[in-house]
């Protein structure tokens, strides 16, 4: 197929970046922004689908997978629409959704975590296509979801499950998250640590303050159980991932009265593990550490989990050697090969296929005044066009 029967328009990254800021996609809304992507794209010959999907308990969620092309490598870029709230708007020096450029600089709420990730590998990959055509082998594809910011539950999980229902394979994915710390080219995220969050109680027996013996104080108990929970390092990291930490987040007794020992005392906590752990594992061990702990006190405990996600790497191979040969062309300098950070759906994407993580700068996510330099944008699409090229290069 040549890039005439395709009928492909390049398009600008930053007036993209505008158009998509100016949806007010707050999650879950779907605000406008996949229907402006689904405009772009099926012109240029995608195929798109809108899935949506629902669960108990948490809001219905609009999303959008647009592939060109039938044949392997698949290559897959992957993002989300949805932004966080935008918090108190007279804070802001310049509206969240008016994608005003100040000196230079694109101010609004996603124009770093991601619509401008997103409207960089959109532009990178017209602007190929419109001078390429298809390759002779190869599909592109976009996964972008609603749901990143939210639960995490209707998004990027049913659409990696609609994909393997309807006989769509990717072979490779690059999720646009914001991945640098201070400038473009710094970082690409190789993998994520896994998130454990822990909410521990321990249960005595209530009584007055001057009859101790009469009650069973849980608070000692709690304080037993953390000390175990930080005295040891939960190992002293990876070959690529830094040590795993707990953070204790919260303790709660809950109890008004100055005279009264509580029956109950609460603590919370995050784990950030690395490669050398499981979920499983480490409750296994946190059990133990609190059983062991409590011996003879005579109290109760419990705790209740939630895994956000397993910690994963994609070895170093072709996929970041190709996006790291683009970035080093563009700026001059080589990308570290990181793991740290939040979690993101790279980790639901990595059971499908080797998948990693480039984008714009992290510096102002979630914050007042989010914003991106155009400069940044420019260079971003170029990196993305040079590694599609690059990718498909090595795969014909």
């Amino acid at each position: 197929m040549t890039s005439k029967a395709l009928s492909v328009t390049p398009i600008d990254p930053v007036s993209l970046t505008q158009a998509l800021v100016r949806c007010k996609s707050i999650t879950p809304d779907e605000g406008g922004a996949l229907t402006y992507l689904q405009s772009v794209l099926e012109p240029a010959g995608f195929t798109c689908h809108r899935l949506t999907f629902s669960a108990p308990g948490t809001p219905d969620v609009d999303n959008l997978y647009a592939r060109i092309g039938t044949s392997a490598p698949h290559l897959c870029f992957a993002g989300h629409t949805d932004v966080v709230p935008p918090g108190p708007l007279q804070s802001w020096r310049h509206p969240p959704f008016a994608a005003e450029i100040v000196n230079g600089v694109l101010y609004g709420r996603g124009a770093a975590d991601m619509k401008g990730g997103i409207a960089c590998f959109l532009a990178a990959t017209l602007d190929y296509l419109a001078q390429n055509g298809l390759p002779p082998k190869g599909s592109i594809s976009f996964l972008i979801t609603g749901d990143e910011e939210g639960p995490a539950v209707n998004g990027t999980i049913k659409m990696l499950q609609w994909l393997k229902q309807n006989g769509e394979k990717l072979d490779h994915c690059l999720v646009g998250e914001p991945s640098n710390p201070e400038k473009i080219g710094d970082a690409i995220k190789i993998g994520r640590r896994g998130s454990l969050n822990g909410v521990l109680t321990i249960t005595g027996k209530q009584g007055h303050a001057a009859y101790p013996h009469l009650a069973n104080n849980p608070i000692p108990g709690l304080l037993k159980v953390l000390d175990h929970f930080l005295s040891e390092p939960l190992d002293q990291g990876t070959a690529h991932f830094m040590p795993s930490n707990l953070e204790i987040t919260s303790v709660d007794v809950g109890n008004p009265a100055v005279n009264v020992i509580p029956e109950r005392a609460q603590a919370q906590f995050n784990i950030r593990f690395n490669d050398s752990h499981s979920g499983n594992s480490l409750m296994a061990l946190l059990r133990n550490k609190t059983a062991t702990a409590l011996q003879g006190t005579g109290l109760e405990w419990d705790i209740a989990f939630q895994l956000s996600g397993e910690s994963f790497l994609t070895e170093p191979g072709f996929l970041s050697t190709t996006l790291a040969h683009a970035i080093e062309a563009e700026t001059g300098h080589k990308p570290e090969l990181s793991t740290s950070g939040g979690t993101s759906d790279a980790r639901f994407i990595k059971d499908y296929c080797p998948v990693i993580e480039f984008g714009l700068v992290n510096a102002t996510i979630h914050k007042v005044d989010e914003r991106v330099p155009v400069s940044d944008l420019e260079c971003l699409t170029r990196i993305y066009r040079r590694f599609i090229d690059s990718y498909f290069k090595a795969s014909a």
